[in-house]
């Protein structure tokens, strides 16, 4: 599987409608990927709190419709990066898995809101639900950005036989180690390939690191960015998943605890 993670400069002069132009030009670029992924709160832009609201949309609003119609295109899997989702009058940081027929067949709502610094827990809610979903090329399970810190999750997907975890992510400098560790600790800790998609730019004086990331399951970085906007692709089999659990199977000799 071909898999493209697109890397997206977020700047203060564009708005949302020039964002998404943009953004459906770099999918584009992906053509001949089988997933690509997108960063968080890319249109909108993660640090531009006060605009949630009025730029929150539903699950068919016109990002998804949009970006649905490039996977019937390109006939691939797209992790739309994550958008503010309205729904019942609640706010949330809300990401979508898109099939190659343009249908959504997974909806992840970030469990774990930032307040370090930043707005996000006070004007969104948290989601509740872990989600991973079975495809032709293997379990794909999504989180969001801080969700990397909290290893509980990771091993939740785990269990539910995850082989590629997809990482939409809005991260700043200056926690570059603290991003790089996180990447491929959770992919080494539960031997699965992980796929990262970050901002880059500067949004409200706040700079955004970039350094996406495809992470093998020996928690080796085989395709990374710098902090510039680019696309990064990786030729990746959850076969690779099975036989590195077979051949160094701490996976398999974890012991749960009550």
């Amino acid at each position: 599987m071909k898999v493209s993670s697109i890397q997206f400069l977020i700047k203060d002069d564009e708005n949302k409608e020039q964002r998404l132009n943009r953004m459906l030009e770099k999918i584009d670029a992906c053509r001949g990927s089988q997933l690509i992924i997108m960063p968080e709160i890319w249109k909108t832009g993660y640090f531009n709190f006060d605009s949630y609201e009025a730029e929150s949309e539903s699950l068919n609003g016109e990002t998804v419709t949009l970006i649905a119609a490039k996977a019937r295109e390109l006939q691939a899997y797209i992790m739309t990066g994550s958008f503010v989702e309205k729904d019942q009058g609640k706010l949330f940081n809300t990401s979508v898995l898109l099939n190659p027929l343009g249908e959504i067949i997974a909806t992840y709502r970030k469990i774990h809101l930032f307040g370090y610094g930043s707005e996000e827990a006070r004007v969104l809610t948290p989601g509740s639900q872990v989600v991973t979903v079975g495809t032709e090329y293997g379990t794909f399970g999504l989180a969001t950005c801080y969700d990397l810190r909290f290893p509980e999750l990771f091993r939740k997907m785990l269990d539910q036989g995850v082989d590629f975890y997809l990482i939409a992510s809005a991260w700043p400098y200056p926690r570059l180690d603290h991003w790089r560790t996180l990447n491929q600790v959770r992919a080494l800790e539960n031997e699965c390939y992980l796929i990262s998609a970050n901002c880059a730019g500067i949004n409200k004086g706040k700079q955004y690191m970039g350094h996406s990331a495809i992470v093998d399951p020996w928690g080796v970085i085989i395709a990374g960015a710098g902090d510039e906007e680019v696309i990064i692709t990786a030729e990746i089999e959850a076969s690779e998943v099975k036989r590195v659990r077979e051949i160094f199977p701490p996976v398999k000799d974890r012991v749960i605890f009550d």
